[in-house]
């Protein structure tokens, strides 16, 4: 019987456990559309991961997690970069998106252009991607 309570306190213990952590796995943007994280220790290795739901979740089961994005068909720009605390740094024009690379309160960071960069954000026509500390892939 001892035995029995013993292995219930270890089953709760470790269910517990399991809930706080998948309760305080956080993402560093609101979930849009679409969320990607950026896995691998540099560029060069990096395996992307998209999900179009529970990206909280998703999040506990992936390993060196070095980036995240996600896509907002609405975004205002303003009011985002006022509550991470943002600032743009540089833009880049292209033919069909502008890019603000910023810095922010955000967990990821890069160096790029010799400036310290941990957001990215691309704005194209009908959609904006949100990044840190970079978007990887076709933007």
């Amino acid at each position: 019987m001892r035995f029995l309570k013993l292995a219930a306190l270890g089953v709760s213990l470790i269910a517990c456990t399991a809930m706080v952590a998948a309760f305080n796995s956080r993402t560093c943007l609101e979930e849009g559309e679409s969320y990607t994280f950026f896995c691998g220790d540099s560029s060069k290795n990096c395996n992307v991961v998209t999900v179009d739901g529970g990206a909280a979740i998703k999040k506990l089961a992936l390993k060196d997690v070095c980036g995240e994005s996600t896509v907002y068909k609405d975004f205002d720009m303003n009011k985002f970069l006022e509550s991470v605390n943002g600032e743009v740094i540089f833009c880049e024009e292209l033919s069909d998106s502008t890019n603000y690379y910023c810095t922010a309160d955000m967990p990821y960071s890069t160096e790029l252009y010799g400036a310290q960069i941990n957001l990215h954000i691309c704005v194209k026509d009908g959609f904006t991607v949100v990044g840190s500390p970079i978007i990887f892939g076709g933007y």
